[in-house]
């Protein structure tokens, strides 16, 4: 795990939380950073190859691995990628178009 907020660490029962730094703009063309903090369920399967996983409020994200760690190594990775790919299509969606984009936090 990686200090910085930016790696999940377990918290309880398949549980993870997630601290991550956003970009966010009002004007879309200063980004300031945020850090922020999400609760995300990891859950994983024995498989007769190893270990799959996904978490479940996130689509998209979900691997597998040879043992239990590396699954989870590799569901961090596959968060990272969903996030980015996801921000980046958004982007490209809202390019060129007056937008309002805010910090979003919840308990």
């Amino acid at each position: 795990m990686r200090n910085g907020g930016r790696r999940l660490r377990r918290v309880g029962r398949g549980s993870e939380e997630r601290s991550t730094t956003s970009l966010i703009s009002a004007s879309y063309t200063e980004p300031v950073e945020v850090a922020m903090t999400i609760r995300l369920t990891a859950v994983f399967q024995n498989v007769p190859e190893g270990y799959i996983g996904f978490v479940e409020e996130l689509p998209g994200a979900n691997t597998q691995g040879g043992t239990l760690e590396e699954a989870r190594a590799n569901l961090l990775e596959a968060i990272d990628l969903v996030l980015q790919s996801n921000r980046e299509l958004a982007e490209e969606t809202i390019r060129g178009r007056d937008v309002i984009r805010e910090v979003l936090a919840g308990a």
